[in-house]
């Protein structure tokens, strides 16, 4: 299996820990058994992977579009939240500083994790969750400069 599929399949149980496997088995009409061989990644289940129809029901509920983003991001694109409502900040200035504290988190991570030339399982995790908000951020950058672009506030 590919570091792509793996990823893939790493998002789905994401997806499905995110709305918890009651709700998953629910909301898909899929049994815990079937749903956890979506994302196996044992060789026998290697070739299975989420409908996508169940991919829409779980993604309608859960906080996050986990296998919506990792299909973007295995092809190279990346996706834009289209809800001003969950917009943080409240300008480019904000975003600049937010991106450089997200930033400097990312590098402490880092700093800590390669200390004994090992990046363990569990470091990896929290670089990633700070790579992860740090992404956020510049979505919120990228949405707010947009709006410049669209209604520009400054002198012309």
């Amino acid at each position: 299996m590919t570091a792509k599929f793996k990823y893939l399949k790493k998002h789905t149980e994401a997806l499905v820990k995110d709305v918890g496997i009651e709700v998953a088995c629910e909301l898909t009409g899929r049994s815990k058994a079937t749903l956890g061989r979506y994302y196996s990644d044992n060789p026998e289940h290697a070739e299975r992977y989420m409908p996508i129809d169940a991919v829409v029901s779980l993604e309608a509920v859960s906080s996050y579009p986990h296998v919506t983003t990792a299909l973007a991001e295995i092809n190279g694109n990346t996706l834009e939240a289209n809800d001003n409502a969950t917009r943080n900040s409240a300008s480019v200035n904000a975003d600049i500083v937010a991106l450089a504290q997200r930033f400097a988190m990312l590098m402490s991570e880092y700093n800590m994790s390669i200390e004994d030339g090992v990046i363990t399982a569990n470091e990896a995790k929290r670089m990633l969750s700070e790579t992860l908000a740090l992404q956020k951020v510049l979505v919120e950058m990228k949405l707010h400069l947009e709006d410049e672009t669209a209604h520009p506030t400054g002198m012309g």
